[in-house]
């Protein structure tokens, strides 16, 4: 029994680096070229999908960083750039862990603090002009003035 890798020339890749073979669920999937497209349609529509929930989620509450590496995934059960950008995503995250393991406790916590008094600073503004600027009575009236113009417009909840 040999090593695999001495058997290997200088430019060959790795065991880790070839494309997987197609297991036997794909080969059954693609051996009919209608039901090779509806997989390809239906893959890319689920994938997409969930790569822009993703990519929702960054701005709003949500798990972005696992909904964009999943929806790659499942773009990446058939279209190549997918397998591009989801190894280029690992490289990614791997070199965050590198340098986060290395990064100083010190500057950690440092960080850490600051980011938490970012955080109560928006919150207190976020407060402050709620309370001086009277937001909710301004968004209803804002809300009746949109509804003059547009009469189709539907009322407020519980107005």
């Amino acid at each position: 029994m040999t090593d695999n890798a001495t058997d290997l020339a200088p430019g060959d890749p790795t065991d880790a680096e070839r494309p997987k073979e197609p297991g036997k669920l794909h080969r059954r999937l693609h051996a009919n070229p209608v039901l090779a497209l509806t997989t390809k349609i239906v893959v890319a529509v689920v994938g997409v999908l969930v790569t822009l929930a993703g990519v929702v989620t960054i701005v709003t509450p949500g798990p972005a960083f696992v909904l964009i590496p999943l929806g790659l995934a499942i773009l990446a059960t058939e279209f190549a750039f997918a397998r591009r950008w989801l190894k280029w995503a690992r490289a990614k995250a791997e070199e965050a862990k590198r340098r986060s393991d290395a990064m100083d406790p010190a500057v950690r916590r440092r960080r850490l603090v600051l980011t938490g008094l970012v955080v109560l600073v928006v919150v207190a503004l976020v407060a402050w002009y709620v309370v001086v600027y009277d937001w909710p009575s301004r968004a209803v009236n804002s809300w009746n003035w949109v509804q003059s113009l547009a009469g189709w417009m539907p009322e407020l909840p519980g107005m």
